[in-house]
């Protein structure tokens, strides 16, 4: 191995050590890592120009390799492990990965000129969330891409309702009513970009027409108090550091209805110990609200951060349980899985949210003003909270009036 190479790999070793990897899995990534470079000089490329079709021609290569030495397919996902090691030394490498596009044809850069200017348009002007634009930018970039590849044209002038239909047809595919909503509101935004910017002559954005729906007429799913008490028994008797942590998340949750990043985005410094106060930003709203620290959710946070949560420097209270040491980027794996040990099998959609229904729906029935429920949940309104209402649906029977019967 060349030397510049042999330093490469040091790096990635020293930067995994820092990122408190354990010895076997820095050995694997390394080892993962030097397949990889051996792979680029007989191919004659440089490091520097490996792409992500180079990684995945590689990781072909490694599992035919696999099945020559073995006599047998590898495990599912065996390729995560060099994948994640081949990434991380080209993380180092090249200072970006994956790398930004390259733009190989005039409508490939036709393509990313929208495109930029379009994210642009969006953080800028709009002023929207990094969630929102992350949306928007998938939607459009994919739009785009697959005008110019289907037509062939150099240009959105010619694009016309037909052109929205067939990819309306193509993204309906597999998806429900809510979703493909989801894709009209974001076809409809690129789509007044592109006549906002003189490329289409017509605005075609009202011509996109996604399914309807209607005010409230799903149930959302919530949790009985008995359904969350069994799984926050369950869950309280894991000692693990998972345990510990999820523990403390379903206390969150059960507590005060908090939204998953809400949860996630927590810091230590947001837990006012001696004033007994947690600090809760409100991502949705960029509200900020201050929650009296019950009891039982100090005692598992104090549980956590004593015996649970590993040593690092990242603010955020609930962190991976393996390295890199990061920050949840979610709550639904942890929450499906404390549910499932449970036994607790909740109608429809299975998540952190419904904590959030549950809580909304104890204090309406411990007639708690919606206006108070709202702050609480950090609603903007009060008619935020109006879909909760449906839940209490046997408070609503108890209230309800006979109908009289008709003599004949």
């Amino acid at each position: 191995m060349r030397k510049d190479h042999s330093d490469l790999i040091g790096q990635l070793e020293a930067h995994l050590t820092r990122e408190r990897y354990n010895s076997v899995a820095t050995h694997n990534y390394a080892r993962s890592a030097k397949d990889f470079l051996q792979y680029l000089a007989q191919k004659e490329i440089p490091i520097d120009k490996a792409t992500p079709a180079d990684v995945a021609d590689h990781l072909r290569c490694a599992v035919r390799q696999f099945r020559r030495r073995h006599g047998r397919r590898p495990a599912p996902r065996w390729e995560s492990v060099p994948q994640s090691g081949i990434h991380a030394m080209l993380r180092l490498a090249q200072k970006r990965w994956p790398p930004e596009p390259v733009a190989v044809g005039l409508g490939d850069v036709l393509c990313l000129a929208v495109y930029n200017e379009y994210q642009e348009w969006l953080r800028v002007h709009r002023g929207l969330a990094d969630k929102s634009i992350y949306a928007l930018m998938w939607e459009g970039r994919h739009f785009l891409t697959w005008y110019i590849n289907s037509t062939g044209a150099l240009g959105f002038t010619e694009l016309c309702v037909r052109d929205i239909d067939a990819y309306f047809e193509l993204r309906s595919r597999r998806l429900r009513r809510r979703s493909l909503k989801d894709v009209a509101e974001r076809l409809r935004s690129i789509l007044r970009h592109l006549h906002r910017t003189g490329r289409t002559p017509v605005d075609l954005a009202p011509r996109v027409v996604g399914p309807t729906l209607y005010a409230y007429e799903n149930i959302p799913a919530a949790l009985s108090a008995q359904h969350i008490s069994t799984v926050l028994k369950v869950t309280r008797k894991d000692h693990s550091s998972m345990g510990l942590r999820d523990y403390a998340i379903l206390q969150l949750l059960s507590t005060y209805g908090l939204r998953s990043g809400e949860i996630t985005r927590l810091r230590i410094e947001d837990i006012d110990w001696r004033a007994e106060i947690l600090h809760v930003c409100h991502w949705k709203t960029s509200a900020h609200s201050q929650l009296p620290l019950m009891r039982p959710v100090g005692e598992a946070l104090l549980n956590y951060l004593r015996r649970g949560r590993p040593q690092t420097d990242v603010r955020e209270v609930f962190i991976r349980a393996r390295a890199p040491y990061r920050r949840l980027s979610g709550l639904n794996p942890e929450i499906c899985r404390r549910l499932e040990a449970a036994g607790v099998r909740p109608e429809g959609k299975c998540g952190p949210h419904i904590f959030r229904h549950a809580r909304a729906v104890s204090l309406l029935r411990a007639s708690v003003p919606r206006k108070i429920i709202g702050d609480l949940l950090g609603h903007r309104s009060e008619e935020a909270t109006i879909p909760y209402l449906k839940l209490a649906t046997e408070d609503l029977r108890a209230i309800a009036l006979e109908i009289p019967e008709v003599q004949s």
